[in-house]
This record gives C-alpha cells, structure tokens and sequence, in this order.
C-alpha cells in the first residue's frame, strides 16, 4: 500500500510538471519588418511559430450552411443584439462581428450578402448558420443544409472594394476564445472556471447567454493571440469538446 501511495504522488508530480512547464513555456520573437504593426508580429509558443490572424476582403472558405429560426427569434446574439430571422445576417464561428460575406449555394448558384453578428454553428463540418430569410432565398430552407462558398465583401456592416487602400479592407487580430464548457446552473460553470483556470497558461472567463429563453452559462479559455494558437489548442486533446469562437 505504501508503494501505491508513493506512485501515486510521482504520478501527480508528472502531472504537475507537464502543466507547469506549458504553463510557463517561453515566448519568443521572429524577426519581422519594422513596419508590422505589434499586434501583428509572429510570436513562438514551445518552438511552434504563430501569425496573429488578418482577416481581408476576398478571403473565402467553403463548408456546409444549416438556418436557424422561430426558436431563436427576438432572443440575443453573441454581439448583444435582437436575433432577427427576417434580417440578412448570420453566425460565423471565427469572422469579427459585423464581417459582410457573401454566401452562394454551390447546388443553384443563388448568392446574397449577409452580416455577422453572431456565433455558430457549432457543428462539425458546418461553416455558416443563416438566417431564415437569407436561408430561403439560397434555397437552403427545405433541405435544411447546403454546401455554400463565403466571401469576406467587408467589415462595420459595409461592403468594401476590393481595389480599396489596404487598411480599410483587412481587419487586424482578434480576440479568439476555445469554449471548454456550457452549463445551464452558474454554479456548474463556476467549478469549470476554477477547473481549468491556468491550464498551459491560458485563464478562464464565464460568459452568460440566453438559449430557449434561459440563461446558459458558457466556460472560456482565453489569452491565445492567433486563431491558430486557439485551435492547436482546441485540437491538442487537452479538453474534451473544446472547439474555437472569435469573441
């Protein structure tokens, strides 16, 4: 019994400083251009290397695009505002609030410009969650998803040429955040908090939302200053579930 003890406390130790190593690991700066702006300079976390991201008009992706509607209608968005489903607007797991992006249904070649302000669909595979009206007038009401190609058009709400100076048509950054837990009671979402604050060095937030008209209370790792960071993370096994979301 004795020696079960004592294995036990090595094991911890190993734990402890594994953690405590990440937690710690150094950070170091690549060269770069003395014009790059500070937000902007790679940076190196365990001898991995990392850009902070830019997100620029003419940026694409293609994935699968899913609605949602009459169950989440007059309730709050990630960004604070009244979920309209008549209103050309959609969720995005990572674009900066406000993005303009035009969406087309590669089954039918339909298109229309929609604007970011909220956070999904947290569904593998799934890239855009649309409104009900921009999702009817793609043609993706009845079947509920369909494969769709994004194109960042602008940022604040409004559509920016391509040909437009180059500060006007990228955004710079961003706050991106791994969710590692959603409860229903604050208090289940507190012991996470406590939980996992500090894990490889990152720190813990709780965020209040309202879903079928309640509240949820969902658990954030934050302090990663690159998307790929956050999702290297979020991918590294660390924590079950944990996927990626742009503040």
């Amino acid at each position: 019994m004795l020696y079960h003890k004592n294995g036990l406390f090595i094991a911890i130790l190993a734990i402890f400083f594994i953690y405590g190593c990440s937690s710690k690991a150094p950070i170091s700066q690549p060269s770069y251009k003395s014009k790059t702006p500070a937000t902007m300079r790679p940076y190196s976390v365990n001898g991995k290397t990392y850009y902070p991201t830019m997100v620029e008009v003419g940026d694409t992706q293609k994935g699968l695009a899913s609605w949602y509607g009459p169950n989440f209608h007059g309730k709050k968005t990630s960004n604070g505002e009244t979920y309209n489903m008549h209103a050309q607007t959609a969720a995005h797991k990572t674009y900066p609030m406000n993005t303009m992006v035009k969406v087309t249904n590669l089954h039918n070649g339909e298109s229309a410009v929609v604007r970011i302000n909220d956070r999904g669909p947290f569904v593998s595979g799934r890239v855009i969650d649309l409104s009900k009206k921009v999702a009817s007038d793609l043609g993706v009401l009845a079947k509920g998803t369909a494969p769709v190609r994004l194109e960042v058009v602008g940022f604040g709400g409004k559509e920016i040429s391509k040909t437009a100076p180059k500060n006007q048509r990228v955004f710079e950054g961003g706050n991106f955040m791994v969710q590692v837990g959603s409860f229903r009671r604050y208090e289940g979402a507190r012991v996470y908090k406590s939980q996992y604050h500090g894990t490889a060095g990152y720190s813990t937030i709780i965020k209040e939302f309202q879903l079928d008209g309640s509240p949820i209370y969902r658990v954030f790792l934050t302090g990663f200053r690159s998307e790929d960071e956050a999702r290297d993370f979020a991918k590294s096994g660390h924590i079950d579930g944990a996927f990626i979301v742009r503040e």
